[in-house]
C-alpha cells in the first residue's frame, strides 16, 4: 500500500516561488492500475515524481507499507528506487551505443535478474536483441524501455505519458503490452496522462487540476487498449 499524505511541492524562490502540489492525499493499493489524469500544468507529473522518490516534497509524507520514503536521504532514495520501482517516460532514454539486449540487461542487473530474456519475448522483441536503438521504430524503442523497466521486477511501475510520442496504432500496442504484463506479473501501475480515453483502462483514476485532486473514482468496467478511443 502506498499512502500519500498532505504532499506539498513548490518550485522557484521568493517572489518567483510557485506552489505546484497543494496538499495531496491518496492511497494506492498493491497491484492496482492507477491513472493520474489532468491537463498540462495540473501537477500530475510532479506528483508522480514525488510518489516514486525522484523528488522530495516540501512537506507531507509518502509511505510504502509504512516506510516513509520522504525521510530518506539521497543515498537511501537511490537504493529504494533501484530495488522497488521502474520508470517509463515519453522519451525512451535508451543508450544508443548499446543493443536492445544490453539496454534491457542494465535494468535486470540492477535487480540481479538473470531471466530478462523472458521480458524481451513478452514484448515481442526476441528477434531484435542485437539491434541498436537507432535501427528501431518509435514503438519498438518504447517496448525496449518497457522491457528494461520490467526486467528490474519492480513493485511499482511509473509511467509518464508513455504513448505521447507514438502514433495511435503503436500507442495501443504499447499500452496492451503494459496491461498484459501487469496482469501476469501483478505489479502496481501508476500512469500519468492527459488522455481521458487511456483513463478507461485503469482501475482507479485520480483526476487533478491546479495542483489539487478533484476526484478519485473507480471504473466499474475496465477497457483494454483495443477498445478505448484515441
Amino acid at each position: 500500500m502506498i499512502r500519500i499524505n498532505q504532499i506539498k511541492k513548490s518550485y522557484g524562490t521568493h517572489e518567483n516561488r510557485a506552489l505546484i502540489l497543494k496538499g495531496i492525499s491518496a492511497e494506492i493499493a498493491d497491484g492496482d492500475f492507477v491513472v493520474i489524469l489532468g491537463a498540462s500544468g495540473s501537477g500530475k507529473s510532479t506528483l508522480l515524481n514525488v510518489i516514486s522518490g525522484l523528488e522530495q516534497p516540501d512537506s507531507g509524507s509518502v509511505t510504502y507499507d509504512g516506510t516513509d520514503i520522504t525521510a530518506f536521504n539521497d543515498r537511501e532514495l537511490t537504493a529504494f528506487r533501484r530495488e522497488n520501482v521502474g520508470f517509463i517516460f515519453q522519451q525512451y532514454y535508451l543508450l544508443p551505443n548499446l543493443t536492445v539486449e544490453k539496454n534491457v540487461r542494465m535494468g535486470a542487473d540492477l535487480a540481479g535478474n538473470s531471466d530478462y530474456r523472458s521480458v524481451l519475448k513478452a514484448v515481442g522483441l526476441e528477434n531484435k536483441l542485437k539491434k541498436y536503438p537507432g535501427e528501431l521504430s518509435g514503438g519498438e524503442q518504447q517496448r525496449v524501455a518497457v522491457a528494461r523497466a520490467l526486467a528490474k521486477r519492480p513493485r511499482v511501475l511509473f509511467l509518464d505519458e508513455p504513448t505521447g510520442a507514438l502514433d495511435e496504432a503503436t500507442g495501443r500496442q504499447v499500452l496492451d503490452y503494459i496491461s498484459c504484463l501487469q496482469e501476469e506479473y501483478r505489479f502496481t501501475v501508476v500512469m500519468v496522462t492527459h488522455n481521458l480515453n487511456i483513463a478507461e483502462m485503469a482501475n482507479t483514476v485520480i483526476k487533478m487540476n491546479s495542483g489539487m485532486i478533484l476526484e478519485i473514482y473507480t471504473n466499474e468496467t475496465r477497457k483494454n487498449a483495443r477498445e478505448i478511443g484515441w
